[in-house]
C-alpha cells in the first residue's frame, strides 16, 4: 500500500499497531471457555499471527520484527540493559532500529508455532528463553531452534515446561546450543527417555546443569 503523501512508512507502523491491539484482545478471548469447534479458528488465527513478514524484517530488522511477531502472539521479550519485560504490543520501544537487542524471550502462554521461527533467524544476543504452556510447540520448532547458529552462539538458558507436543526427539535437537549452560525440562509427558537424554548432554555439553521434573 502506497499513500499519496509519500508516509508509506508511517501508515504501515499504523497497521501494526492497530494490528497489535487487535491480536492482544483476541488472545484475551481465547481464555475464555469456548467450545470445541473453534479450534480450528483459533488455529487459523494463530497460523496468520505467526505468518513471517520478510520485507518488514529487511525494512526494521530482525530484533523489532521479532519483537512485533512474540508479542503479537502473547509472548514477552527483555531487552540488554533493561530489567523491564515488554509485553504490550503498542508501547514497544521506538528510536534507533539497531539500539534494542533482545536478551530474553518468555513465551509463556502464547500461540509461537514453527512457521514464525524464521523471525528468530536474525537474533544475536538472545541469552534465555522460556518455553511454558506452549501448545503449538513441537519437535521441529526445537530442530528449528538448534539449527540457528546465531542461537548456536548466544543462548544460555533454557526451560521446557508444560509443552504436551514436545518428545525426546525435539529435546535432543537442542544440544546443538553448544554454551548452553542450564536446562529445566518440566512436565513433558512426551518425553520418555529420561536417561537417554541426560546421557546424551552429559557427552555433547559436559559444562550444562540440566534440571528434570519429569514423570
Amino acid at each position: 500500500i502506497h499513500c499519496a503523501d509519500g508516509n508509506t512508512g508511517l501508515f504501515r507502523t499504523g497497521q501494526m499497531m492497530l494490528f497489535g491491539k487487535i491480536s492482544q484482545q483476541l488472545c484475551g478471548l481465547k481464555k475464555l471457555p469456548w467450545s470445541c469447534d473453534c479450534r480450528y479458528f483459533w488455529g487459523w488465527l494463530n497460523a496468520v499471527f505467526n505468518k513471517v513478514d520478510y520485507e518488514r524484517i529487511r525494512d526494521v530488522g530482525p530484533d523489532r520484527a521479532a519483537s512485533e511477531w512474540l508479542l503479537r502472539c502473547g509472548a514477552m521479550v527483555r531487552y540488554h540493559g533493561q530489567e523491564r519485560w515488554q509485553k504490550d504490543y503498542n508501547h514497544l520501544p521506538t528510536g534507533p532500529l539497531d539500539k534494542y537487542k533482545i536478551q530474553a524471550i518468555d513465551a509463556t502462554d502464547s500461540c509461537i508455532m514453527s512457521i514464525g521461527f524464521d523471525y528468530m533467524e536474525g537474533l544475536q544476543h538472545v541469552e534465555k528463553i522460556r518455553l511454558c504452556k506452549c501448545h503449538y510447540i513441537e519437535d521441529d520448532c526445537l530442530e528449528k531452534l538448534g539449527k540457528l547458529e546465531n542461537l548456536q552462539k548466544s543462548v544460555l538458558e533454557m526451560e521446557i515446561i508444560s509443552c504436551g507436543n514436545v518428545t525426546d526427539k525435539g529435546i535432543i535437537a537442542l544440544y546443538h546450543l553448544r554454551n548452553l549452560k542450564y536446562l529445566l525440562l518440566s512436565d513433558l509427558p512426551g518425553v520418555r527417555e529420561k536417561e537417554n537424554l541426560i546421557r546424551a548432554f552429559k557427552t555433547a555439553l559436559p559444562s550444562l546443569e540440566l534440571k528434570l521434573d519429569l514423570k
